[in-house]
């Protein structure tokens, strides 16, 4: 567990605007980037980018790596490019200091001694409930574009990290990876009801949430259908 003034230490090399906009451009690359690839993204130059990107892994907050960007080895082949990346560190800052994961890890425990039917139901509902919100205050979406566009927002804040695909969302982030660990297919069911409930609340057209775990994301998608 991370030193709550450690974290906060953490969550203050982002106060600068390029170096929160380079970090979040790094998050969301399928691969590992370059300080080139970061600095065009972001518009400043590549030294500024590589001084950025190594502050933010000096904070723990990027890794990097070195591959050869060419497909080339051997003499001739240059010098490794330094390619960065999100870490697996976890940030939260909570004052006064809060323990919710614990909370959260012994409610799981207490679901898994049990049959668990209740948590996909409360998911569901949770989900319904921000929908029906959305809705009322903007009304319902009328294509499956608009309801794409309208669901996002709220999947983002609620911390997935939507990015559109084929046609669809998927979802960078899991808000609760460090549960899902430990009972991954409690965690997945109640992410496909929660998400699939606030499509359903929203009145969405055309899309669905499905089961789709992959590597790195969450196991949750938004597919037409």
């Amino acid at each position: 567990m991370v030193e709550p003034d450690a974290q906060l230490d953490r969550v203050a090399v982002l106060a600068d605007p390029t170096r929160r906009a380079l970090y979040r451009y790094v998050s969301r690359a399928e691969e590992p980037v370059s300080r080139e690839d970061a600095a065009g993204a972001v518009g400043v130059s590549s030294s500024l980018a590589a001084f950025h990107l190594d502050k933010l892994v000096a904070g723990g907050l990027l890794r990097t790596s070195f591959r050869r960007l060419s497909g080339r080895s051997g003499p001739g082949a240059g010098r490794p490019a330094k390619l960065y990346e999100r870490s697996d560190e976890e940030v939260a800052v909570a004052l006064p200091a809060r323990q919710y994961e614990l909370a959260a890890r012994l409610l799981l425990d207490a679901v898994d001694a049990g049959t668990g039917a209740r948590l996909p139901d409360a998911a569901r509902e949770l989900g319904e409930v921000l929908g029906a919100a959305d809705a009322q205050a903007h009304g319902r979406p009328r294509s499956r574009r608009a309801s794409l566009a309208r669901v996002e927002p709220l999947l983002e804040g609620l911390g997935y990290e939507p990015i559109p695909e084929d046609g669809g969302i998927v979802l960078r982030n899991c808000p609760f990876h460090a549960l899902a660990q430990q009972s991954t297919s409690l965690v997945c069911g109640m992410n496909v009801e929660l998400v699939g409930g606030i499509l359903t609340g929203l009145g969405a057209s055309g899309v669905a949430a499905e089961l789709a775990p992959r590597p790195g994301r969450c196991c949750v998608v938004v597919r037409p259908g």
